[in-house]
This record gives structure tokens, sequence and C-alpha cells, in this order.
């Protein structure tokens, strides 16, 4: 699309993209509505980094030795974080008060061994990671993109400030940027800026947004430079877009939304920019209004959102960036929940989800303070949309609201990115709350992304809302891979139909598993029928604990839900929950229903 776009446009005459105003436009900065938040935080985080967490090589070699990558991980974002609120706070005031606690941060992270993170020291796409960095080969990874970024914000901002106080301060972060991310870009190809059929994910959009800002920033004045960046982003858009279905559904999830969805509107803004007239024809496709508006569609209430895979049902609040596209495209719903969202909670710094990566990109900051004022505006006087039922084919997936329930039905197969063997779970909310719930993931570690990624509790089918296969004293569970998928998948007035046999591979004796689920303003009828002739167990994953009784599994006092068919056994069995990521999401103890049958079972959830 793009390269087409950019094809057929031919030579053009680079732009400049400007992030906001310059420091020293005084009126801009000090009318900003949160002028006296961004001060304080900036104290908050001065008192609090008084002293730049290290990053000795122990903590490095961690993830080699242990497989932890989150001790690295916190103390390497920890830097980034508090950079961002001490810019942010020196831009409100512009009195030098945060100059040397701002250079002690850019100093520490120039002199970093490698910005690329060590679960991701490697050359070659899922290849085992090499145990430490050579900082004469850098690796262009999310974050030594986000880094490059992050460097480039500021010396746009406050280069000049830094200069004066520091002399070679900002030469010495800018060269860094140059050797370290915006170099190797331009000379190596990393499998993330794609090529050919090979699917993409995530990392495409993120890295290339990050990469044209610190282009953009540090390089306005080359235009040569400016056009290989944006031929070579261009390709890299295409790439990313060739694995979203027209419908705009984001395989990996409701979470990285933020990382996929939200990059890929920032990047299309920044090509806009550097390549003026070219790309704007992208904002009228349908397939672009469709992942701007997935976000919304996946939203149930409050905080809560239908999560799959490695997502957590907390997705995060929504904010400028999905104003912004909403805008961009034309979406009232997205607008009016993002605006909503950060009219509750205008910080885009805070945690979501126990991601701590977030507050590390000192553009989205500038970005949300910049459009704080015209976003609560909005908010003043929109009203909520709510969305409709939709399908979207592409992944299989179907969303359902009827009275107090919502519901999410997942068809597709085990080969998504950030795949959970869970082809056809459904998870339920009622009345806002949780009630069939999809776990998530655990804290990553080095098996997280390892051949031994299914030996994890949170990954196997038997731990989502689905059957189990059980002969001759072993148990069946789905396989992971593109070919154990669902087939007969028929979108249902209110729900979906399907086969699940295939995601579980050669099971003996198992020919189909048909599952219908239905929802109406009842609640969920789950339908399952097969013609197995050993015992199946059906898992019900539930934050409310269940008590079963006869033919029905009360979950707390939230639903019940009542059994009909060839019921053996009802099993029940509390789940504590020790990690942290999973934490953020869940209480202490969740709970699993176990209920044995034969031949057909009819769950109604209501």
């Amino acid at each position: 699309m793009l390269t087409e776009l950019l094809a057929a446009h031919g030579d053009f005459t680079p732009g400049r993209w400007v992030p906001c105003p310059r420091v020293s436009d005084r009126a801009a900065w000090d009318n900003l509505p949160g002028f006296d938040r961004w001060l304080s935080g900036g104290g908050e985080a001065a008192r609090a980094g008084r002293r730049v967490p290290a990053l000795p090589l122990n903590l490095w070699t961690d993830f080699t030795r242990t497989g932890n990558r989150a001790r690295y991980e916190h103390a390497y974002f920890a830097r980034r974080r508090t950079l961002c609120r001490l810019v942010m706070a020196e831009c409100m005031g512009d009195t030098g008060e945060f100059l040397p606690r701002i250079a002690d941060y850019l100093w520490a992270i120039c002199e970093e061994s490698a910005w690329q993170l060590p679960a991701h020291n490697s050359y070659l796409r899922d290849a085992p990671q090499l145990p430490l960095p050579d900082p004469s080969r850098p690796v262009v990874d999310l974050f030594a993109a986000e880094t490059g970024a992050l460097l480039a914000m500021v010396h746009f901002l406050l280069g000049r400030q830094l200069d004066a106080a520091f002399p070679g301060l900002d030469a010495r972060l800018t060269r860094e940027a140059d050797r370290r991310v915006l170099r190797p870009w331009s000379t190596t190809h990393f499998w993330w800026m794609g090529s050919g059929e090979e699917p993409m994910c995530n990392w495409t959009t993120w890295c290339t947004q990050n990469c044209l800002i610190a282009t953009a920033l540090l390089h306005p004045g080359s235009p040569a430079r400016i056009r290989a960046a944006v031929a070579r982003a261009a390709a890299s858009v295409d790439c990313f877009l060739k694995d979203y279905g027209e419908d705009g559904c984001c395989s990996e999830g409701a979470q990285y939304y933020r990382h996929a969805g939200l990059t890929l509107f920032n990047t299309l803004e920044l090509l806009c920019a550097l390549a003026p007239g070219v790309f704007d024809a992208v904002w009228q496709q349908p397939k672009l209004r469709n992942i701007a508006q997935y976000i919304a569609q996946m939203h149930v209430c409050g905080p809560w959102y239908l999560n799959f895979s490695d997502c957590s049902p907390l997705a995060g609040r929504r904010g400028a960036r999905e104003y912004l596209f909403g805008k961009r495209v034309g979406s009232q719903a997205l607008m009016a929940l993002a605006a909503a969202d950060f009219a509750a909670d205008p910080d885009p710094d805070r945690i979501h989800a126990a991601d701590d990566s977030e507050g590390i990109n000192l553009f989205y900051l500038v970005q949300s303070a910049f459009a704080e004022q015209e976003i609560l505006a909005y908010a003043a006087t929109a009203a909520p949309c709510a969305p409709a039922d939709i399908w979207y084919p592409s992944v299989g997936l179907r969303v359902c609201r009827a009275g107090s329930f919502t519901v999410g039905i997942k068809a597709g197969c085990n080969a998504d990115s950030h795949n959970h063997n869970d082809t056809g779970s459904v998870t339920l909310y009622k009345d806002g709350h949780p009630l069939l719930i999809d776990i998530g993931v655990e804290t990553y570690s080095k098996k997280t992304f390892s051949p031994r990624r299914y030996e994890i509790w949170t990954m196997q089918s038997c731990w989502h809302n689905l059957p189990r296969f059980v002969a001759d004293g072993r148990a069946y569970d789905q396989l992971a891979g593109p070919r154990y998928a669902a087939r007969q998948v028929r979108p249902l007035d209110g729900g979906l139909a399907m086969d699940l046999a295939p995601a579980y591979g050669a099971v003996p004796g198992l020919g189909y598993y048909h599952r219908t689920a239905r929802l109406t303003a009842a609640g969920l009828e789950l339908c399952d029928e097969t013609d197995f002739a050993g015992t199946v167990e059906l898992t019900l994953m539930s934050e409310q604990p269940p008590a079963a009784a006869g033919q029905s599994v009360a979950f707390g006092a939230l639903a019940r839900a009542e059994l009909c068919g060839g019921v053996q056994q009802i099993l029940t069995e509390a789940v504590p929950v020790t990690d942290a990521r999973l934490r953020t999401a869940w209480p202490e103890t969740i709970y699993r229903t176990r209920i044995r049958f034969t031949g057909a079972l009819r769950v109604f959830i209501g």
C-alpha cells in the first residue's frame, strides 16, 4: 500500500516533523493544562531517582544463568522513565533545576554497553540469545529503538541548554543514537523490518516509529537521509499491514494494540509529515479505520477488556494516542472511549498491567501534554458509544453483547503471535465483572519465548475454558501451530459455532468436537458435543469461587451454571496466583472447575 503510494508519487521534497513547540516558546508551554502536574512529577522523579539505577554485568547475565529477565529490565526501564519525567519538568520550568540530574541519566545511558535487552540479544529471528552484547555491532531491538528516539527528543527539547551546562553532552547523545540505532537501521536488515511473506508483529511498527523519530529530529536538514528513511519505513509498514485482515483485528490481543495499532498511527503521522502529500490517502482506507477501532470493540467496562494470548484483561487506560488516532480516521467511538479514560486519569506515565516499559517514550508524554486541552474539552460533551456485536474472520474472534453480559469467543488457530493454545475458548463478563476468565501470561522469562513455551501452565488449553480428552490413562490437550485450528467455523446471531477437534491433533477416537456458544440477555449457552468415547474434562476458569451442587455450579454470588448432559463428576480447585504480572489483574486465588462428561454437555451460565 505505502510503497505503491510512494512509487506513484515519485520524488518528493522532504518535510520537517516537529513534535511540539520549542521550549523557548514559553507561551505554549506555560499554558499547558497539565503544567503543574508535570512540574510536580519531575520533582517526585528527582527525589525517587537520586541515584541512577545500576546495570552491572551480573544483572545482564542473570537472564542467561537463570532465565530471569525482570531484574535487568526493571533497572533499565527505570532509568528511561525517570529521565522522561525529569525532561518534562525541565521543559515546564525552563530554569535549569533538573539539568544536572538529566545529565546524570543521559551519561549513564550513553555509557551502557548495549541498548538492546538481554532477551533480545541475537542477530537472527528466534535464534538463541548471545551471552554478552557486542558493542561494535549494535542490535536494534524494541528498546534500542526506543532509546534512540528518547535521546533524539531530549536533543530537540533541551539540546542547547545541555550544551551550555555540560559542553559536549548533547553531541555525545546524538552520536550514540546515530551509532547504535540509525546507522544499523540503514545498513543492516533486522527481521522486524520485513521480508516478503515473513510474518511480522508489533515490533515492526514499534521499532519503525522510533527510528523515524530519531531520523527526523537528528537529521532534519538531510534530504537524502529522510528520503531513504521514508522508503525503508514504508516497506516495513506494508510488511506489517499484510498480516492484518481487512477487519483490522489485532491477533496479538488488546494489550498489544498499544504497541501495534498505536505505533502504526504515529508511524503514519511521521511519514505524512516527512513526505508531504505522498501518504495522505492511507487515512481513508477502511482497514486502517478498523485497526483503530479494534480496541473499542474489545472494551468491556471500566478497566476490563476481552483478552487472549499473552494479554492481560487490564489492557491499560486509553489516552492521547487513541484519541488522535480516532480523530484521524473519524471514529467517534474510539475518541469517546479515549477521552473518558483520559479525563479520569490524564497521566500517561502510569504503569499499565505490569508493563514495566510504559512511560519511557518521551514523545508520547509530549503528545499527551499538548493534546490534553482538546481531549478534556471533547470529554466534557462526548457521549459514550456502545459497540455492536462484531465478527473478526481474520482471527476467528466473535464479540457479542446482550443485557448485562459481554462474551469473546475465539476460533482461529494456535499460531497467533504471543499464542496460547486457546482455540475455541470463551471469556465472559457479567455486569462488568469477570466471570469466565482468561488468565493471561506470567512475567516474561527466558522460557516464555523459547521451544519450552508450552510447558508454562498459562499457555496450555487445560487452563482455558476448553475441553481435555482422557483415554487409556493419558490426557490430550491442544497443540501449537497453524494446523491446529478450528474448522467449520460459523458466526451465529449472538455467537459462534465450530469444530475444535483439529486443534488437538491426533487424539485416538476423536473425530469431532462441536462447540456452539450463543449469548442472549439471559446469559451464555455453551453446547459441546463429541464422538469421543472416553471422558471429556471441560475446564471453566473463574475469579469467583465455584460451588458445585447436583447439576449446577454457583460462581460466588455473580452467576450460576446449569448443566445438562452426560455429566459424570464436577471437580473444583483453588489456584494460587503468585506471579507479580498475574497479580496485577487477579486476586491471590483464582479457581478451576472441571466438568467430566461423555457425549454431550449443555452449560447455561446466567
